[in-house]
């Protein structure tokens, strides 16, 4: 059973970072693609970030350039460094995996989230 919990969550100003953690079941990072995803109040979930088993990364345009997705090995956690916040970023953020490693299957593992909020 994969367990994942996400931390690192907080408020912010508009301009500033913040830096989400997850930390993983053992082999979770190296055997899983694994992705942020993020969720608004009344809007569906949204897909942030992932990474898969070769190391390559997909972001959603809305955070490209401004969010970075890692794996730190060494600590069975997945990071994402977020930069630029803007208030639209507010939402609660999960932490994800996706068995077969490739990122193009649904994602069956997930964290209770942490909330993110950006104030303008």
């Amino acid at each position: 059973q994969v367990r994942l919990v996400e931390s690192g969550g907080g408020s912010v100003q508009a301009g500033g970072s913040l830096r989400l953690s997850c930390a993983a079941s053992k082999y979770a990072l190296s055997d899983y693609c694994m992705g942020w995803f993020r969720q608004r109040p009344g809007e569906e979930r949204e897909k942030v970030a992932t990474i898969d088993i070769y190391g390559n990364t997909v972001y959603s345009d809305s955070v490209k350039g401004r969010f970075t997705i890692s794996k730190n090995d060494d600590e069975d956690n997945l990071i994402l460094q977020m930069n630029r916040l803007k208030p639209e970023d507010t939402a609660v953020y999960y932490c994800a995996g996706e068995a077969y490693g490739t990122c193009d299957r649904d994602f069956a593992y997930w964290g209770r989230g942490t909330q993110v909020t950006v104030s303008s």
